[in-house]
């Protein structure tokens, strides 16, 4: 679909009226945020618990939109402003956005590809991303566009691609229901069911059900893949073997793409997969289980869509992290950081230990925050990565946050010793610690939840004397 609307045309897709302006201006490109936005763009003023973006379309029109999409009820006309761009006014704009979305995915003839899991998403739609792309023109999901207007936007910049990459979050039964009906995935992904939101959610069977509304808007003939080696994932399977169009993926549990004679050091991973009666060998650029079980999806859909196999392996070995990701930077002193401070949750912790653990430096130093929404489970969560760190032969031990503190009387508990363990209330006593602690050649892993606002911890040990 060459994405070129008009505003008559937007107006007939989203119910509204024509405020001001020309009708036959052609919107191609769309955003919510007028800090961000580009000459040319189509402003969404979408009406949220703080804002409402309606009351910022000057500000948009400053920037140079070329139009702008408001709630009709929050629209107020001010007489000295000159009302000669396009102003297109709905009952709702979430819902304008939506059926724009809509109209786009029925216009285009791109394959979808829908990712959810309770961790891995980004990382695995990444890595479906850079095999697509070996083969087709290829979009994805940008940043955190994954929730009911992330998504919506991404799809808004589909214009002639062959596929699309879609990641799908939500902290709520009905919200991947939502996601899925819009972008109606040909293929599914569910990396596997784990913690995260387990203390909205009340339990991991719910986040199995959740994740399991990726189906909802998929057809009779979409493909679903499972991490087969996922406990209650697996069950799902057995309890559905006979449906045709689940394909499954793992390392201990027999599946439809698995991994066997697994090899990582503190490069990367290398590993063989055996499929349909062959075996193909693979080299992952990154040193961890977790990303040779994205490899395994992005194989198993470059396989499905019939991408040529010495391609798909050329993919998987040019990947590269998204920022902040587990992204390794190179500081000066020899000093190796893994910023995986974009967010936290129990898998998403151990597989960040594991990816430290292989590191070749002398000294390992693990500098973890608190795991939030987790409610009843928090105590049994914090304690689970503290028995990792401990088995993970971890160096050093620092703690930030109330709740992170159950990492450190674990690991203590175990045998670590009290002297290489350090916890701190904040951030601002954390660094200042820390940039007198490090030593040149050291290896940091720096991970939390987001609202812990780990990045000041990274953006100060990037800048360490």
């Amino acid at each position: 679909m060459n994405q070129e609307l008009t505003i008559k045309k937007i107006v007939e897709i989203c119910k509204g009226s024509l405020f001001s302006g020309d009708e036959n201006t052609i919107c191609k490109t769309f955003t919510k945020d007028t800090r961000t936005i580009n000459r040319g763009d189509t402003y969404i003023g979408i009406k949220g618990e703080k804002f409402d973006g309606t009351h910022f379309y000057k500000d948009a029109f400053l920037k140079g939109a070329n139009a702008c999409i408001l709630d009709k009820d929050s629209f107020k006309i001010e007489k000295d402003y000159s009302y000669d761009l396009p102003i297109i006014l709905v009952s709702n704009t979430l819902e304008a956005l939506e059926s724009l979305a809509i109209y786009t995915r029925n216009n285009s003839s791109a394959k979808f590809i829908g990712v959810t899991g309770s961790v891995g998403k980004t990382s695995t739609k990444d890595m479906i991303y850079s095999v697509l792309n070996t083969n087709f023109k290829t979009l994805k999901t940008e940043g955190n566009y994954n929730n009911n207007i992330g998504l919506p936007l991404t799809m808004l910049r589909l214009k002639d691609e062959d596929c699309a990459v879609l990641e799908m979050g939500m902290s709520a039964l009905g919200e991947i229901d939502y996601l899925s009906k819009i972008a109606r995935p040909h293929i599914g992904v569910i990396t596997n069911i784990g913690t995260a939101h387990i203390g909205q959610l009340g339990g991991r069977e719910n986040i199995l059900k959740a994740k399991l509304e990726i189906l909802n808007g998929m057809n009779k003939d979409g493909i679903l893949i499972i991490n087969n080696d996922n406990d209650l994932l697996h069950d799902y399977y057995l309890k559905n073997k006979d449906k045709k169009n689940i394909i499954t993926i793992g390392i201990n549990n027999e599946s439809t793409y698995q991994a066997t004679n697994i090899l990582i050091d503190e490069n990367q991973a290398q590993f063989d997969i055996l499929y349909q009666n062959t075996s193909r060998k693979i080299v992952c650029p990154i040193p961890s289980i977790s990303f040779v079980f994205n490899s395994l999806v992005a194989f198993a859909i470059g396989n499905t869509l019939n991408i040529k196999e010495e391609k798909i392996i050329s993919g998987i070995s040019s990947f590269e992290l998204t920022k902040n990701r587990l992204e390794i930077l190179n500081l000066k002193n020899n000093v190796t950081l893994i910023n995986g401070a974009y967010n936290a949750n129990v898998e998403s912790m151990l597989s960040s230990l594991e990816i430290l653990k292989m590191r070749p430096e002398k000294r390992k130093i693990a500098i973890l925050g608190s795991m939030i929404n987790l409610g009843e489970y928090s105590y049994e969560c914090h304690e689970k990565v503290g028995n990792c760190v401990y088995e993970s032969n971890i160096d050093i031990l620092v703690t930030v946050g109330k709740e992170a503190k159950v990492i450190a009387s674990t690991s203590e508990s175990l045998g670590m010793k009290k002297e290489n363990i350090y916890s701190f209330s904040n951030n601002e006593d954390a660094i200042n610690f820390l940039k007198s602690f490090i030593n040149e050649g050291d290896a940091l892993l720096v991970k939390a939840s987001n609202d812990l606002h780990f990045n000041e911890i990274i953006e100060a040990l990037k800048t360490y004397n």
